[in-house]
């Protein structure tokens, strides 16, 4: 049996169809004119205990809203949702014993007490024995260094420090599963790497389930196997991230800073990488709004080398920066048909 079943999941949310200006507000009050927005439309899949699964697609794909329905903020509109064998928005509370939640945005910890405190007042909501609760700091403070952060105030951290014991704080009580959204939001590359030692060891460890929703690819690359791809409420892809390792971790992306850019350049820049490259090479060029110039490659197709040499030989360039493919092109790719 699987520990995770969903299928043909639904969440539909009654939007008010709202006018401009306050003569507008005005009649809003009184209109019933609704539209029906579709974040979770008809998605099934199954996940079984112990894997790490990155859930992934862009901004308003649906991953948060079926996060909240996995732990039970949210009752579906239609379909079937089995955490452990029971629909976790009836039973609440049984259901709270065996997840552990982290919200990259906000926190389980109390802002005015110290560290250690909150964990303390966890540890008895969730009832955890002292050799547990022992035990488990003990790994964290082995792992990261934990100790030191116990006697501040969690209003006092950095970013980076708070969810290193949000992080701590929703593994406490031995969860069965994890749901970790947006672990890694806004934290510099050392602390990313912490917090990825510590998922990936608690997870060898101790078995636990975990399931990833991230922008960074970085994350998704380095912790999980497995990845569902979802887009507008849709599953995309789920599957091996092998596979999709195999086609966009070849795409890196440079973003160059040109001297005197003006409306020809770009255009400049492209037929010449054309004329060097080819047509089929797999460059594509775009201009951001921040006077950068983006261009594209497939490696499997144009070494990154080849290309960035031939640039800095024929332009002056003020700043060059190398840059994965964003999730909007990995999820764009998929609708291309890239990973069918």
């Amino acid at each position: 049996m699987s520990l995770i079943h969903i299928q043909d999941l639904n969440k539909h949310f009654k939007v008010l169809n709202r006018r401009e200006g306050l003569g507008g507000a005005m009649r809003d009050l009184f209109s019933g004119s609704y539209r029906t927005v579709k974040a979770v439309d008809g998605i099934s899949y199954d996940i079984q205990a112990g894997e790490i699964v990155g859930y992934i697609g862009p901004n308003g794909a649906g991953k948060s809203t079926t996060i909240k329905m996995m732990t039970g903020i949210l009752k579906p509109t239609s379909g079937t949702i089995q955490i452990n064998g029971r629909a976790p928005y009836e039973n609440r509370i049984h259901q709270a014993q065996i997840m552990g939640v982290v919200f990259g945005q906000r926190t389980q910890l109390w802002w005015d007490l110290p560290v250690i405190e909150s964990f303390k007042i966890l540890k008895e909501i969730y009832k955890v024995d002292q050799k547990t609760y022992d035990d488990h700091l003990g790994l964290f403070n082995e792992l990261v260094g934990l100790k030191a952060l116990y006697s501040q105030q969690v209003r006092t951290l950095s970013l980076g420090q708070r969810m290193l014991c949000d992080i701590t704080a929703s593994f406490l009580h031995n969860p069965q599963i994890v749901f970790l959204d947006e672990p890694t939001i806004g934290l510099d590359i050392s602390v990313k790497a912490k917090m990825r030692s510590v998922i990936k060891e608690l997870n060898q460890t101790r078995k636990t389930t975990i399931i990833l929703t991230t922008h960074d690819l970085g994350d998704v690359e380095a912790l999980c196997h497995r990845i569902i791809i979802i887009d507008k409420g849709k599953i995309l892809y789920d599957g091996d991230i092998k596979r999709v390792n195999a086609l966009f971790g070849a795409y890196r992306t440079i973003k160059v800073q040109i001297n005197g850019f003006n409306g020809s350049t770009e255009q400049i820049l492209r037929d010449q990488l054309t004329h060097r490259f080819g047509p089929e090479s797999g460059i594509t060029i775009a201009e951001n709004e921040e006077y950068w110039t983006d261009v594209t490659i497939d490696q499997a197709r144009t070494p990154l080398s080849d290309v960035l040499s031939y640039i800095m030989t024929g332009f002056q360039l003020s700043d060059v920066r190398i840059v994965e493919i964003s999730m909007e092109k990995v999820v764009q790719k998929v609708y291309d048909g890239a990973l069918q």
